[in-house]
């Protein structure tokens, strides 16, 4: 101790930056006032839409990201400037397949002391309202489609933190019971018709928070003024989602790519365990070079396809402008230190991992065809950033971008041909994997 005091040089720049750095934001302090210029907001390739959405105080950045891909092809195949699907209707289902999920895995687990480390994991997680496009899609294919004013959001799906507490609570109560039924000697038949009474506990929660899904709406589409375009017609919710997708497989035709440093390139990972729904798909993903993620982004991009995208949002972003550039803070020069971890070393430190996903609109190429930066459509309301986006220097694109999901006839013949391996499977647990908020 006496050696690190000693090492303190309190000198007048000290006393003056210490003075400046206890009473002030650091953000403020550290802002490279030389790169906060105009930027440029051009870009030479971008898919037309319309309408930013607003997730609030919630964790669905997928299911809003999945669901602004999907409404592109409404707003063109109805022709309306303007057009969201309800994010409600989703996530219930989300949250009760959630809930099942887990309480199947406590019985499907039931004969593993409960300090194993998947017992462990499944207490720890038995439910969120983070995600990914995985969910997304088994969602989208299972249940189906309603436009937003057929279900609206309520105060508890706009601030999902109170309510997933709960239900979080109950479900680790339900799971404990499970367990102690098992060694009481309950078979699996047994134990599964339990589970199905304590889901009706969920659903009736879940409904109360979020109200009971539709099984069928009649529905027309508005022009700009609120009229309705031709004779309103009464759906399903598979049927609507079959008008507008027709028969695009929303998990065989679309593939993830990762940019993950930490792991061998050109290989195909399942991520176990970690899905929306017990029969469900788990993660699955090739890992690519950040140059090869790039090449299909610009492939889907300039065929007007918008992309599932997500990131680690916060670093280096600048919220008033609405910029992610690794110039935005200088906190080297405030400190008198460098911050010298390059991605590979951040991931396995536990610094950096994707925690947002947003949609990818946009990129900017020279004259050689080069990315210079990219645009997101972001899900944190219209007053945010760039009008509701996000504008990535492509320095900062190679750093914290992580996962990319495009259609397979954007993928190069190699890409494809990775996918033809036999995944190496992960564990739930890994700390790369953590769903998107």
């Amino acid at each position: 101790m006496a050696e690190l005091q000693k090492s303190y040089e309190n000198t007048v720049t000290d006393k003056a930056l210490r003075n400046a750095v206890s009473a002030n934001s650091l953000s403020a302090l550290v802002l490279n006032r030389d790169n906060t210029a105009v930027h440029d907001t051009y870009f030479s390739v971008e898919v037309p839409y319309t309408g930013i959405s607003d997730q609030k105080s919630s964790g669905r950045c997928w299911l809003f990201t999945g669901t602004n891909v999907l409404r592109a092809k409404a707003m063109e195949k109805y022709n309306v400037k303007n057009f969201f699907f309800s994010q409600i209707y989703l996530f219930f289902y989300d949250q009760l397949e959630k809930s099942n999920l887990f309480l199947q895995c406590v019985i499907d687990t039931r004969t593993k002391p409960i300090d194993d480390q998947m017992v462990r994991w499944l207490f720890q997680n038995p439910l969120s309202d983070g995600g990914t496009y995985t969910g997304v899609a088994d969602l989208v294919t299972k249940y189906g489609l309603v436009p937003q004013d057929v279900m609206s959001e309520t105060y508890n799906s706009d601030n999902t933190s109170e309510i997933s507490s709960v239900l979080k609570r109950k479900l680790r109560e339900f799971g404990i019971v499970l367990r102690e039924k098992a060694e009481a000697g309950a078979n699996q038949k047994t134990l599964e018709q339990l589970k199905i009474e304590q889901l009706k506990t969920i659903y009736r929660m879940l409904v109360l928070a979020y109200g009971e899904p539709v099984s069928q709406f009649t529905w027309a589409p508005k022009d700009a003024n609120g009229k309705t375009i031709g004779t309103p017609k009464t759906y399903t919710p598979l049927e609507f989602y079959r008008e507008i997708c027709g028969e695009e497989d929303l998990n065989a035709d679309y593939v993830m790519l990762m940019n993950d440093p930490t792991r061998p390139y050109n290989q195909v990972f399942e991520i176990d365990c970690d899905r929306h729904l017990y029969d469900g798909h788990n993660w699955l993903y090739v890992n690519l070079p950040i140059a090869d993620v790039k090449q299909a982004a610009i492939a889907s991009l300039k065929d007007s396809a918008a992309m599932y995208f997500s990131c680690d949002v916060a670093k280096c972003l600048n919220r008033k402008t609405g910029i992610l550039d690794l110039n935005n803070y200088d906190y080297g020069s405030l400190f008198g230190t460098t911050f010298g971890m390059d991605k590979r070393q951040r991931i396995l430190t536990f610094d950096s991992g994707s925690s947002h996903a947003m949609t990818l609109v946009a990129v900017d190429l020279d004259a050689d065809g080069h990315p210079i930066k990219w645009k997101v459509q972001n899900s944190w309301g219209a007053s945010n950033g760039q009008q509701g986006h996000l504008i990535m220097t492509d320095d900062w694109f190679c750093e914290y971008m992580f996962r990319l999901v495009v259609n397979r006839k954007y993928c190069s013949p190699e890409i494809l041909n990775i996918l033809k391996q036999k995944p190496t499977r992960l564990p739930a647990w890994d700390p790369m994997f953590a769903e998107e908020e």
